[in-house]
């Protein structure tokens, strides 16, 4: 278990016990240490940590918070209800929480280079997908028109996305949406076909961002056609924002009325998400109002102040001369990534990246990217299927999505991406003789084949022999907030081959 930092608050081991016998039995329970109380989630918790320090986390969407977030994120700042705004509550015994909001909205500003007489945050969603759906609601009436790009090009569920027999999310279901897309020759965003779409479908919102897309944006070509159409435009840097606040990537904010966040991919912080508003739109006047009152109370109730500890913990560290640095590395890291990759003749969405990830493309192997996605499990490097542009169905993607965020927080540099992009080389090959072995194209052989050692047939003695390989190379590399030198095999991991 991790030791939080509250030294001079915590009673003595004696004094706990003089409040444990003195107290009713009813409320006992809360004072017994989660290891004594609950040995199954502290088991769980234990197994987890030992799959993240046995493992390479390579899914773009992850990346590892610091020790200090996760102490102000497992704080007593849990305990307290804060519905409303800084000084405009509707609890009292508030004060503290007002004067910790209010410091996380300053920092937020500062990570990202903001003026606050000319924009405001709100610090409140629980995740990315609640402050885009609050952004829509500020932005929007029911029924208005939105364009986001289209998910299998790369695009996010919540920017409108729908099939042929279903609206998928929120944003489709309460929104008209229509996608737009990828040039089909370079893989980049078509900005002219974008423009001429725009002209016949006439939108309120324009969305730019995504949650697969390697390269960066061309945030100005964007403002002219949403300002051709006197519609909003709204930039979801939810992959991007920890390398926009290091300046090493197009800063959406000098052409955006609002910019949405998560603040634990990149960004390396807890689990939540940010609205960023401009406070005198050309649009309209209003936005810092129509933000908040979007959040609570027509989208959420009261804040995770917890959390917003951490978000705000987070953004300090994101306003340090050190942050750069690592964002530099996270984007050298994927590049290498890339270039070692495509230097093997495998083939990869734009041939690169400008970003943290890489897509890459499975199909002209035969490969699915939901096997290479098993396959990797068993072997101990996690990733994520995802689609390529051109695929007919996000449910059996063609590619697979990768991200260098969480290895560089390990502090892994180039010469060790290039061990971990051998590992996924060997994991396609791998994977290319279990599809063989299987005899078949149903996942359900593929995990068979690669899971039981059968007559006749190497692939499952292959994968143990990887397994041993990827998990002794991640053992050697830190785990930020763990004492790594103290933990011990959990109950329940097996033993290493």
């Amino acid at each position: 278990m991790l030791r939080l930092l509250t030294r001079p608050i915590r009673p003595s081991i004696p004094f706990a016990r003089r409040m444990m016998a003195s107290t009713p039995d009813f409320n006992k329970p809360l004072y017994v240490p989660l290891a004594e109380i609950d040995p199954e989630v502290q088991n769980i918790i234990d197994k987890e940590t030992w799959r993240q320090y046995s493992g390479l986390e390579l899914i773009a969407s992850e990346n590892l918070t610091s020790r200090a977030a996760m102490e102000a994120n497992g704080s007593i700042l849990t305990n307290k209800y804060s519905e409303g705004l800084p000084a405009a509550r509707y609890y009292g015994g508030n004060e503290w929480i007002d004067e910790l909001e209010v410091l996380c909205q300053k920092r937020a500003l500062q990570a990202f280079h903001l003026d606050p007489a000319k924009w405001g945050v709100n610090v409140q969603p629980y995740s990315g997908s609640t402050a885009n759906f609050a952004a829509l609601t500020a932005l929007l009436q029911p029924q208005d028109r939105l364009m986001g790009l289209g998910l299998p090009d790369g695009g996010h569920l919540t920017h409108g996305y729908y099939t042929a027999k279903k609206k998928m999310t929120a944003s489709s279901i309460y929104f008209q949406s229509l996608p737009y897309g990828l040039d089909p020759e370079t893989q980049l965003i078509d900005y002219k076909k974008l423009a001429a779409q725009a002209k016949l479908y006439k939108p309120q919102l324009l969305i730019c961002g995504a949650s697969a897309y390697p390269r960066d944006w061309e945030y100005d070509k964007l403002r002219s056609i949403a300002n051709e159409h006197g519609a909003f435009l709204m930039a979801d840097i939810a992959h991007t924002s920890g390398l926009v606040a290091a300046g090493e990537l197009a800063d959406p904010f000098q052409y955006c009325d609002v910019v949405t966040t998560t603040t634990h991919k990149t960004l390396r912080g807890p689990r939540a998400g940010l609205i960023f508003y401009k406070k005198d739109s050309d649009k309209t006047k209003d936005l810092e109002k129509r933000v908040n009152d979007a959040v609570f109370p027509a989208c959420q109730g009261g804040p995770h102040n917890h959390t917003i500890a951490a978000i705000a913990t987070t953004l300090l560290q994101a306003c340090q001369p050190t942050w750069k640095a690592y964002a530099k590395q996270v984007i050298a890291n994927a590049k290498t990534l890339g270039e070692v990759l495509v230097s093997k003749g495998y083939k990869l969405q734009t041939q690169g990246t400008d970003n943290h990830l890489v897509l890459w493309d499975l199909r002209p192997l035969g490969l699915t990217g939901s096997k290479l996605e098993k396959l990797c499990d068993l072997v101990g490097i996690t990733i994520n299927k995802n689609a390529v542009s051109g695929d007919a169905s996000a449910q059996v993607p063609g590619g697979i999505r990768l991200g260098t965020s969480a290895v560089t927080s390990r502090n892994m540099l180039e010469p060790d991406i290039k061990i971990v992009a051998e590992f996924l080389h060997r994991a396609v090959q791998l994977a290319l003789l279990l599809q063989k072995e299987a005899g078949s194209k149903l996942l359900k052989d593929f995990v068979r084949v690669a899971s039981t050692e059968e007559e006749g047939k190497e692939g499952a003695r292959i994968v143990r022999e990887l397994r041993r390989e990827v998990r002794a190379f991640a053992r050697k590399w830190p785990v930020p907030g763990v004492d790594v030198s103290k933990l011990v095999r959990p109950a329940g991991i097996e033993e290493d081959d």
